[in-house]
């Protein structure tokens, strides 16, 4: 049994690398090893993940698919998280969600018959927590999208504002030859808003 960490933000503004701590000691406290560990910054809402279906392309019949919380593996419609459960069912894998306690059973030797009735609860509990979460996203849009419209009635809508503070800080680490990897530690930003400042430099220095 391999155990293949996923970790996944919904842009590259976060940090998708943030819960790697906490499945480390969870790992580690049940003397598993994590074998490989898969990051991208995409959206839950989207099917077409690369490095999700890049990790279920590795797993063999067994292996555990371990997240920090079920909205880390899916904020999915219905229709598209029967789709994503129908590949993870067809390859065996074990789902392990830090948030999920009945699945921390599946770390462990069972018999077929504990096997078979955890891998029914789990299955049942999966899907509720995989709709409360697609719920979650579709409230949240929601009541944004009403903010939006409400401030653009008012005339006081600006759109997303820049984080100049943060990403001055970014720009004087460029100069000082940081590289990307340690001003993403530093900042907690994504690879891409460092590549975007970067840019950004390069453009002002030629202008």
């Amino acid at each position: 049994m391999f155990v293949r960490a996923y970790l996944r933000a919904s842009t590259s503004e976060q940090d998708a690398t943030r819960a790697r701590a906490q499945l480390d000691t969870f790992a580690a406290d049940r003397g598993l090893t994590i074998a490989a560990t898969y990051v991208e910054n995409e959206s839950g809402a989207k099917l077409a993940r690369p490095e999700l279906f890049r990790l279920l392309s590795d797993c063999r019949p067994g292996d555990v698919l371990l997240i920090e919380q079920v909205d880390r593996l899916s904020r999915l419609t219905e229709g598209d998280w029967r789709k994503l459960r129908a590949e993870i069912e067809a390859r065996q894998v074990r789902i392990v969600a830090l948030d999920l306690p009945t699945s921390w059973t599946l770390t462990g030797p069972q018999d077929d018959f504990t096997a078979r009735m955890f891998g029914a609860i789990n299955a049942m509990l999966l899907d509720v927590l995989a709709a409360v979460a697609r719920k979650d996203y579709d409230d949240r849009r929601r009541r944004q999208a009403q903010g939006q419209a409400k401030a653009k009635a008012e005339g006081v809508y600006k759109g997303r504002q820049e984080d100049v503070a943060r990403n001055e800080g970014i720009a004087a680490m460029l100069r000082d030859g940081r590289s990307y990897s340690q001003i993403q530690a530093a900042t907690g930003c994504g690879r891409a808003t460092v590549a975007k400042i970067a840019k950004r430099q390069a453009e002002t220095a030629q202008a």
